[in-house]
């Protein structure tokens, strides 16, 4: 079978156990899930998508996501789209109205004030990961090439391409604000490119003159979302003959003076005592705080409230050129892998879990680690602690080398484990840096494997677990007696 046959294979798989293409609204992937909008939840059959093969696991969120690991997602995507569109269209209003309730409630499950914020915030900056990743890998291959003294003619062009998209960050983050909060875009950048234009050196605000990027991404942040508010009193206010005219200049005329005379000063004061901040907790803290950051960030990760830190990342960067946390957070990822080679060993006979650890944990070294998450170590209970805890450990490892005062950061934010080599960046030389970052990875590797291996599972969870359940059902079946599916890739949660 073809690869294009296979992975149209898992869409076909797939399709039935979520309703049938009547019950897809919306089809949509990020790195490792299919995120689909479903009309009626009550037709998704779990236990038998669980079952698959290809599946190594699900999440409920504000969409229905199936986890199928890297690559693999971004191939099956496109064909399970052209399945939605090649069936039969139906309007199907009786199947919505019946699953608009279901949906409802779902929804509001999940839809906590402080959850919806952070989503918002995750929707304005996530779209910008991929600039930031490609500029890092640039801006330290220039690094690297001015340190070896090569190509002197083109590290000028390299450093253009790595420092254009972050000197116009702000516009982005404007842009994408204004989308989120439901104002025009355009006029949402048009009032974050203030914070960025040189000329505010010219202008002084409470007794100082502004730097152009005063405020960076909080300031932008800020200033989109009261053009929005302004955009939208004057939507509601201004005759709709002199609209085209009138709202498009009071918003930016409004919301512009504020930026400058109030927001650039009040973000830039904010912007600064992040950085301080950081710089002082991990100076006079690190081990202490690396090891909280560490631990807890699996966890974090669960409960979506990670996404906080997608703006604190970010201005860090602007402001020194790379995130202090993103490697320390990364090791939470070196303690999964640990613990799911832990989980390997420890259920020899195991077939069904110990191929899905061989199948993610290629995944898992590069710092994706929802498929061992959701189809390994969660569902068993404690080896999810343990990775916690091998996290924990690594997080300490590059903590206390930041106390010491040898900072290990990210130019951009996204990867991790082995993926975020390419954009280390430190305060002292490449090859220290990258030999710290590596030293914290092979510390919660081995604290996750040792602490699984040896207190991740109970005798009960181990007699449960550790059995050849496909050996089992084929005698079963030869005795004639009827039985039920082999145990599948995702355990049912343990008790801890």
């Amino acid at each position: 079978m073809s690869n294009d046959d296979k992975n149209r294979a898992i869409a076909a798989a797939i399709l039935p156990l979520v309703g049938g293409a009547e019950n897809i609204s919306s089809v949509a992937h990020c790195m490792t899930r299919l995120r689909l909008g479903l009309r009626d939840r009550s037709l998704v059959r779990d236990e038998a998508l669980k079952a698959l093969p290809s599946v190594m696991g699900v999440v409920e969120d504000d969409t229905y996501q199936i986890v199928l690991g890297p690559g693999t997602v971004a191939r099956v995507t496109p064909e399970f789209e052209a399945l939605v569109a090649e069936a039969p269209q139906h309007t199907a209003e009786d199947l919505a109205d019946r699953g608009s309730a279901l949906k409802a409630a779902q929804k509001q499950k999940n839809a906590t004030p402080f959850k919806l914020f952070l989503r918002r915030i995750a929707n304005i900056f996530v779209p910008l990961i991929p600039a930031l990743i490609g500029c890092g890998i640039i801006a330290g291959l220039n690094g690297l090439l001015i340190n070896l003294g090569w190509l002197p003619g083109v590290t000028p062009a390299l450093a253009a391409m790595a420092s254009g998209f972050m000197a116009l960050i702000a516009v982005f983050v404007g842009y994408n604000t204004a989308k989120e909060f439901g104002g025009t875009a355009i006029l949402g950048g048009a009032v974050a490119a203030i914070i960025v234009f040189p000329g505010v050196a010219k202008i002084e605000a409470f007794g100082q003159t502004l730097s152009p990027g005063q405020g960076g991404v909080l300031g932008a942040l800020g200033a989109a979302v009261l053009a929005v508010y302004v955009e939208k009193w004057c939507r509601r206010c201004v005759p709709e003959a002199l609209d085209v005219l009138v709202t498009p200049t009071l918003t930016v005329l409004v919301s512009g003076l504020v930026t400058i005379f109030g927001l650039m000063f009040v973000a830039g004061e904010i912007s600064t005592a992040i950085g301080e901040f950081a710089d002082w907790l991990l100076a006079n803290a690190g081990a202490g705080a690396g090891f909280l950051l560490g631990g807890l960030f699996l966890p974090l990760v669960m409960l979506g409230l990670h996404q906080a830190l997608i703006p604190i990342h970010t201005t860090l960067i602007e402001q020194q050129g790379y995130t202090v946390l993103l490697p320390i957070l990364a090791m939470a990822g070196a303690g999964q892998v640990g613990a799911a080679m832990a989980v390997y060993l420890k259920l020899p006979r195991n077939g069904s879990i110990r191929r899905t650890i061989k199948s993610a944990l290629p995944a898992g070294f590069l710092g994706v680690g929802e498929p061992l998450i959701y189809g390994v170590s969660l569902p068993l209970g404690r080896p999810f602690i343990t990775a916690c805890v091998g996290g924990a450990f690594g997080g300490g490892f590059i903590g206390l080398f930041s106390m010491l005062g040898d900072s290990v950061g990210s130019t951009a934010i996204g990867p991790s484990g082995w993926a975020l080599f390419p954009l280390l960046d430190g305060n002292k030389g490449l090859g220290e840096t990258i030999a710290i970052y590596a030293g914290g990875l092979l510390v919660g590797y081995a604290v996750g494997f040792v602490a699984t291996y040896f207190w991740g599972f109970s005798g009960e969870l181990l007699e449960e677990f550790n059995v050849d359940t496909e050996a089992a059902a084929e005698v079963t079946v030869a005795a004639g007696t009827p039985t039920a599916p082999p145990t599948t890739t995702t355990p049912e949660p343990a008790k801890v």
